[in-house]
């Protein structure tokens, strides 16, 4: 399956020349944890850095800084993994065991943001196919219950 096919993609998104009290904000009014920072170019929002809540908390509110006098830009993670939609489910997985990382960006083939895909999104996934898997087992026994009538 794509990544496409399961991604989220009502992704919020912001600059990175807004504060990070503004991006607070916007997290809060969406009840999303994240925001892909990005920059527009030739009519498409580009991914290049990711912003998460636990970036706001351990590195500016645990230090008593202003968020309202820093720039989501000087605060994201810019080492940004993205994946493309029709990149494979298990292959980004793989990636983001690899680096470590939650969330992802899903971009089209002009590098456009399209979504994000999140470990609770795979997880999802991956219930839904142990659940289909599970099905063949009974699938199975009312077969044979059939054939032995």
């Amino acid at each position: 399956m794509r990544i496409g096919e399961i991604c989220t993609v009502q992704t919020i998104y912001c600059q990175g020349d807004e504060t990070v009290q503004a991006a607070a904000l916007l997290m809060r009014k969406h009840h999303v944890g994240d925001l892909v920072v990005v920059e527009h170019i030739n009519d498409e929002r580009i991914p290049v850095g990711i912003l998460t809540d636990r970036d706001i908390v351990v590195s500016v509110i645990a230090l008593g800084l202003d968020p309202a006098s820093l720039l989501v830009g000087d605060l994201m993670s810019a080492d940004l993994l993205t994946a493309s939609e029709d990149d494979d489910v298990y292959e980004t997985i793989d990636r983001m065991r690899s680096r470590g990382i939650r969330r992802v960006p899903v971009v089209n083939n002009a590098g456009g943001l399209t979504g994000i895909v999140s470990v609770d999104d795979l997880l999802e996934f991956l219930a839904d196919e142990m659940g289909e898997l599970s099905r063949i087992s009974s699938h199975q026994q009312s077969h044979e219950k059939r054939a032995k009538q």
